[in-house]
């Protein structure tokens, strides 16, 4: 068994892992880099529906699931564009993943879906700030306090 303490250093591996993957989509299709668009070899065009687009999202919601900086929204959209992925573009040609080439887009749907749920875990930015503000609220006096004579 697992000890509970891992928990949260477990998820945020998993949350990086996931986060570098997907801004090495992005790159690769916006930039060129990486190998290219695997659909192209190459950047898509700037603009181009829904491919640009969906780069764009995989290079920012993956940047900010990488470092954990409002995790939560950037993996719903993340998970939310993955799975318009799945069913507009690999779904329609057959129902299986194997065997329409889906598999990507659905394990980083709900993968991104599991990070949305359950948060960025403890070695996040939205973490880092969480502590700092509740710091910074228990070190603040209380306004309504009576002082001691």
């Amino acid at each position: 068994m697992i000890p509970a303490q891992l928990n949260g250093p477990v998820l945020s591996l998993f949350r990086i892992v996931t986060g570098v993957l997907f801004v090495c989509h992005g790159a690769a299709s916006i930039f060129g880099v990486l190998g290219g668009n695997p659909a192209t070899g190459g950047a898509i065009p700037l603009g181009a529906w829904p491919g640009w687009w969906a780069a764009l999202i995989q290079l920012v919601c993956g940047a900010l699931v990488l470092v954990g900086l409002v995790t939560r929204p950037a993996a719903l959209l993340a998970s939310g564009s993955m799975a318009y992925a799945y069913f507009v573009v690999h779904q329609p040609h057959d129902l299986l993943p194997l065997r329409n080439g889906g598999e990507l887009a659905a394990l980083f749907c709900w993968s991104f879906l599991l990070v949305a749920v359950l948060g960025p875990g403890s070695w996040a930015l939205d973490a880092l700030l969480s502590r700092r503000r509740a710091a910074l609220v228990d070190a603040t006096p209380d306004s309504g306090a009576s002082v001691p004579a």
